[in-house]
């Protein structure tokens, strides 16, 4: 299954690196010309050995010297536009692919989590690093290493066979490298994931952390994971410099013993003085591309990892098909037999649940932790897919609407609230530079979010960060309902809207209730507490993912609930506490 996706990703990959096809083909031709000028040298060095300091000519070694500086003045303005291409189709392929890879991370990660989710962008990097790295040109150099070996042949066969017996010794050290960094690198990279989630984690609930004196236990356990991770990476990065190590000093000895032979063999008159540097020289010539792929084996492999990484997350997220936008819905939703099975899970979170709600009413959805209820929040606002049954917004399934317009059409006030970077009014908005002002005032209005906001400091200038929130539980709540109003959406999902309400809250909450279904629209309470469902009409009561009643309010608490005298109570009690 894992092939199979690495294999569908890939083809979006492949399409996206096939779009610099030409530019590949400018570096392979740039390639050409400037290995041909690497046999500059060793050319050079056999006409002064062998000619000018047998002839003693100067105007000989003059016109040499200065068709060589001109010969390498071409070489370095063609590897400096190797370098600048290659740098550019890494940004291109980067462009190409980092809208639909954020798309799919947010897809992904809306369903839960996982590897590939967190690690897409930085795989996307990774891949960008190795194009514009000398590794990548040094695969173009690679091919001409022979040329230079049959250089080596040229001048004696003793020489070219020496010059093989290295090559394929350092070939050797290549792949046993891959072979040993391979499990190494992959154990580094789960473990380093396992702490960044730590770390977010501690990031997140430091104030929780604290409060309950956790610090010492998180802490020894994020060095766990990260001692882990840096363990591996230590060993990874030692078999790496040591063969780095071993391939530099092997590449130093063959050209000393490239000169040692040489001169055996002049003293043998096999060859002439010229040919032992110009063999020295096309040996190192041959040798660099090798080396230089041993020295950044590192880079290669984190690309071959984010290649497979980011094939799999495309095509976890397939690219949704272009959908004809239908106007906006009034306030009819309905669930017919409603089966959903979360991200990574074998048992359905909810099975066969069938309700509706018309405009103008609002439906309390009950039950303990765990039933189905957040689950069933979050295929309402299309978060998840249905594995069977139907769920149909004005007769039309979900997911026949846009993602952004369903937004548009859904709002939701998730159970817990996170606010992003920005002002109190972009974060109402929705971070929609096109929402007007009268629209966010007015759904802070709805949510009795408005004096509180005008009591900040800057009102709804106030900057608010997400990592580090001024403002308290019950005052995020009370954005968070504003935001989900904002724009008047036909549907309202409340998801325990009242879990950080204090009285005054919940009846603000209430009132909000009361006033979307005065515009007709349509709200869905999941709830625990009585409080929540006052202004509901009807009930679903959920049970290990099963609907295990549904109707009006009254006739499900009369029949469900043992204390249907208290709850009554309760949910009408307009002084009522949450």
């Amino acid at each position: 299954m894992r092939v199979r996706a690495q294999y569908s990703g890939g083809l979006e990959l492949r399409a996206a690196w096939n779009q610099s096809c030409r530019l590949y083909w400018i570096v392979g031709l740039f390639s050409l010309f400037s290995n041909l000028m690497m046999l500059t040298g060793p050319i050079y060095m056999l006409q002064v050995y062998d000619r000018v300091l047998g002839s003693k000519s100067q105007e000989t070694l003059v016109a040499l010297s200065l068709l060589v500086v001109l010969l390498y003045g071409v070489m370095g303005v063609l590897d400096w536009s190797r370098g600048r291409i290659m740098t550019r189709v890494g940004a291109r392929f980067q462009n190409a692919l980092d809208e639909r890879v954020f798309a799919a991370v947010l897809q992904r990660s809306a369903k839960g989590t996982d590897f590939e989710s967190k690690t897409g962008l930085r795989n996307i990097e990774a891949i960008r690093r190795f194009v514009a790295a000398p590794v990548f040109l040094a695969c173009f150099d690679l091919p001409w290493a022979p040329i230079f070996l049959i250089g080596i042949f040229i001048l004696h066969p003793m020489l070219g066979w020496l010059a093989v017996a290295g090559a394929l010794v350092l070939v050797t050290l290549t792949c046993l490298n891959q072979w040993f960094m391979h499990q190494s690198q992959s154990a580094a990279g789960v473990l380093r994931f396992q702490a960044s989630e730590i770390s977010d984690q501690v990031r997140d609930e430091a104030e929780m952390i604290c409060a309950l004196g956790m610090q010492e236990i998180v802490r020894q356990r994020w060095l766990k994971e990260r001692k882990g991770a840096l363990d591996h990476q230590t060993r990874t990065s030692d078999v790496t410099g040591g063969f780095s190590s071993l391939t530099k000093t092997l590449r130093l000895f063959l050209q000393s013993a490239m000169l040692g032979l040489g001169a055996y063999l002049v003293l043998e008159n096999q060859m002439t003085a010229g040919g032992i540097i110009a063999g020295s020289i096309l040996l190192g010539r041959a040798l660099v591309p090798v080396e230089t792929i041993l020295n950044q084996w590192e880079v290669i492999q984190s690309a071959k990892a984010g290649w497979g990484g980011v094939g799999v997350l495309l095509s976890g997220a397939p690219v949704a098909p272009r959908r004809i936008e239908l106007p906006c819905p009034n306030a009819h939703l309905e669930a017919r037999s409603l089966t959903v099975v979360r991200s990574g899970e074998k048992i359905a979170a909810l099975r066969n649940v069938s309700f509706q709600v018309q405009p103008g009413q609002a439906i309390g959805v009950i039950g303990p932790s765990g039933s189905g209820k957040s689950t069933l929040a979050q295929a309402i606002t299309g978060a998840l897919q249905p594995v069977g049954g139907s769920l149909r917004l004005d007769a039309a399934a979900l997911d026949q609407y846009d993602p952004t317009r369903l937004g548009q059409h859904v709002g939701y006030l998730p159970q817990r609230v996170r606010l992003f970077d920005g002002t109190i009014s972009e974060n109402i908005a929705r971070l929609d530079p096109e929402m007007d002002a009268d629209s966010v005032i007015r759904a802070a209005k709805s949510a009795a979010a408005n004096e509180m906001i005008l009591k900040l400091p800057n009102g709804y200038e106030t900057r608010l960060r997400s990592a580090h929130g001024r403002l308290s539980g019950g005052q995020m709540q009370r954005i968070g309902l504003a935001r989900a109003m904002c724009g008047e959406p036909p549907i309202v999902v409340l998801d325990e809207p009242n879990s950080n309400l204090d009285a005054i809250g919940t009846d603000a909450l209430n009132a909000a209730i009361r006033s979307i279904k005065a515009r007709k629209g349509a709200v869905i309470v999941m709830a625990h507490r009585p409080a929540a469902i006052r202004e509901c009409d009807l009930l679903l009561v959920l049970e290990n993912g099963a609907a295990t009643a549904f109707g009006p309010r009254d006739d499900v608490l009369r029949k469900t609930v043992q204390n249907h005298h208290e709850m009554h109570l309760a949910s009408n009690d307009p002084k009522s506490t949450p």
